[in-house]
């Protein structure tokens, strides 16, 4: 397998662009709804309020969204006709990684507030008795709970890099500028190139395992 990774890499030299497209996009995408998500994550774990229980369906709702719905929203948005369409970003690498972060936040919140309920509740409690302030409290869960924030970032991160409609919708995968693995292997596949299609398809796994590798034995060694 290895032998005909190489040798495709060899006579589709632009694979390198899209094996590259796809880490930044995913790579990106994944930090930003990271950050958002697991702000918010802590303090609704936290905290029992009027509406809580309606954030938490909706997230879960989002969390199923269709990709393509994702798309078709992100695509209005961005389109001519749309509000922010001055900004000339359709079919831009920005508009894919917008398009990546929106289906990815809902479902890094969800998974992280559902691990923090379990030990938030009680770290907090620890603290408040040891006389911690709101702001000890809070670094106390982040350093307590990285086993469970790791985990909602990479269950993010493998939705992101295996997204294919939304990307497909607001990049256009266009060669050299917005084709990632998964539009690849659309396009491919729909031309009846079947073994670039499974190459392709081949390194697209291996990377979701590296990282998910990497972030297994991060959460060993902590």
């Amino acid at each position: 397998m290895l032998k005909a990774i190489y040798a495709f890499s060899v006579q589709y030299s632009d694979i390198y662009n899209v094996v590259a497209m796809s880490m930044i996009v995913s790579l990106i995408s994944t930090a930003l709804a990271s950050m958002i998500s697991l702000t918010l994550a802590i303090p609704v774990s936290l905290k029992d309020f009027k509406g809580k229980k309606l954030i938490l369906r909706i997230a879960n709702t989002l969390m199923s969204l269709p990709p393509v719905l994702m798309g078709l929203v992100v695509y209005l948005m961005l389109s001519k006709e749309g509000p922010f369409g001055n900004l000339q970003l359709l079919f831009t690498p920005t508009a894919m990684i917008i398009s990546q972060t929106l289906l990815v936040l809902p479902i890094i919140f969800g998974v992280a507030v559902s691990g923090l309920s379990k030990t938030s509740k009680e770290i907090e409690n620890t603290c408040v008795s040891l006389g911690a302030n709101k702001k000890d409290v809070y670094i106390t869960i982040i350093k307590e709970s990285k086993i469970q924030m790791l985990s909602a970032i990479t269950v993010g991160f493998g939705r992101a890099i295996s997204e294919v409609g939304a990307v497909m919708m607001v990049g256009g995968n266009i060669q050299g500028e917005t084709r990632v693995m998964t539009t690849y292997i659309a396009l491919e596949t729909g031309k009846g190139n079947f073994k670039e299609s499974l190459i392709i398809g081949a390194i697209l796994l291996i990377i979701s395992f590296l990282v998910n590798f990497i972030l297994y034995r991060f959460q060993e060694s902590n």
